[in-house]
């Protein structure tokens, strides 16, 4: 098989043969999916407003698309700075801090009246998103080699649990509540868990995987860093993640308004539709580990894009609601695992600027994705925009078998 299909298992002995160094890192693995999940919940909570807010601000599909860029293009510029940021002062600490940025800069876009000042407002909340996804996800890699099985999409699980929780209950409180007191509650619900999960962050550094013993032993381990040898392929793994992004971006976006405006579907079974797509992906994820274990992760990465295509084909073209939902759910499933195993590949070969960099290019998806779909939207239809979710899955598909030669880790000079 190739190299990319081969997953390590954790060897007797050393680090993984101490109770307290497992322990230690059990106690990290828990406190990271709280901030995956923490993530996933508040970004939900922001999507199922979107229609309230497209309300609010009087937007047409394409400026609600132009203002939608805010949150990718303040990711991609955070992104860039991450990665440097981490090297610095730690994944961890990063993540800390990011988390209560994301946590107040959520309750400012009920705020807009405009598309113009919701594209400015959503800057600052796709900054503060991006920056803590490069951490956690920088501190998910760490934490993975040196646990030593591929369990990136265990967190990445807990990210769409976190979606599908946040979207149900935005749905069930989008008649009663309106967006400013909803999205200061979930400001609250920020601060709170940050505050409870983040010390067990900041008292751990990063784990180091131990290396097997030989005759270079005394040496110190170069860190990974994106140089001459890993840039290609950390490219390329970011290409993936760009294909995938583009879908989760466009179902957040525009799956409720797609339901809602295409097939008359109620506020209550549009946000829904997300729910269920998080719902899928959380399924999909949990069951990754296992999956990359039995097949391999090209074979995972290949069987998610075709998945995906014929998931996003009907969900896109379905003349009623509940069948748009079964094509969102089947979608969900194919896209579960592309981006964490795309990620990781990237971080296993260049550290946190492997991370960065891969995820500068994934949330480059999300960059183009608005305004790309909004535009097609008003020059055709938006169920004719959301098909070229399908053929980006599609291509993740195609540049995942042709990365299948691409090494677990960098050579050895």
């Amino acid at each position: 098989m190739p190299h990319l299909n081969k997953i390590r298992t954790a060897a007797p002995g050393g680090r993984d043969g101490d109770p307290g160094a497992r322990s230690s890192l059990s106690r990290l693995r828990i406190a990271l999916t709280v901030f995956f999940a923490l993530d996933g919940f508040m970004f939900a909570g922001w999507v199922v407003r979107i229609p309230a807010i497209k309300q609010q601000t009087g937007s047409s599909a394409s400026d609600l698309g132009l203002a939608l860029l805010g949150v990718s293009a303040g990711a991609v510029v955070t992104m860039v700075f991450t990665g440097r940021l981490c090297r610095r002062f730690g994944s961890h600490p990063v993540t800390v801090v990011s988390a209560v940025l994301l946590s107040l800069s959520i309750v400012l876009p009920p705020q807009a009246h405009s598309a113009l000042t919701l594209g400015l407002v959503l800057l600052v909340f796709g900054a503060a998103y991006g920056a803590l996804n490069v951490a956690m996800n920088s501190a998910a890699v760490d934490l993975v080699a040196a646990l030593r099985r591929p369990v990136i999409s265990s967190f990445h699980a807990a990210f769409s649990l976190g979606g599908m929780v946040g979207a149900g209950l935005g749905g069930l409180v989008a008649g009663g509540l309106s967006p400013t007191v909803h999205l200061s509650l979930l400001t609250g619900v920020g601060l709170l868990v940050t505050a409870v999960t983040g010390p067990a962050l900041l008292r751990h550094p990063a784990p180091v995987p131990e290396r097997a013993p030989d005759a270079e032993a005394e040496k110190a381990p170069e860190p990974r860093q994106l140089d001459g040898r890993t840039r290609r392929p950390v490219i390329l793994f970011g290409v993936i993640a760009l294909c995938t992004a583009y879908g989760e971006g466009a179902m957040a976006d525009w799956s409720a308004l797609h339901l809602t405006q295409d097939l008359d579907a109620s506020p209550g079974v549009a946000a829904a539709g997300y729910s269920l797509f998080a719902l899928a992906m959380t399924a999909g994820r949990l069951s990754g580990t296992a999956l990359m274990e039995r097949v391999g992760q090209t074979r995972a990465l290949v069987a998610g894009g075709a998945t995906a295509a014929l998931g996003m084909l009907v969900g896109a073209l379905a003349p009623t609601a509940w069948l748009a939902l079964l094509g969102f759910a089947v979608a969900g499933v194919g896209l579960a695992n592309i981006f964490p195993v795309a990620v990781g590949r990237a971080g296993a070969l260049a550290g946190s600027g492997g991370v960065a960099a891969a995820s500068t290019l994934g949330y480059g998806g999300m960059l183009l994705g608005p305004p790309a779909i909004g535009f097609l939207a008003d020059w055709f239809s938006l169920p004719l925009a959301l098909t070229t979710v399908a053929l980006l899955a599609a291509a993740a598909a195609l540049i995942g078998y042709s990365a299948r030669n691409v090494p677990a880790q960098p050579a050895d000079e």
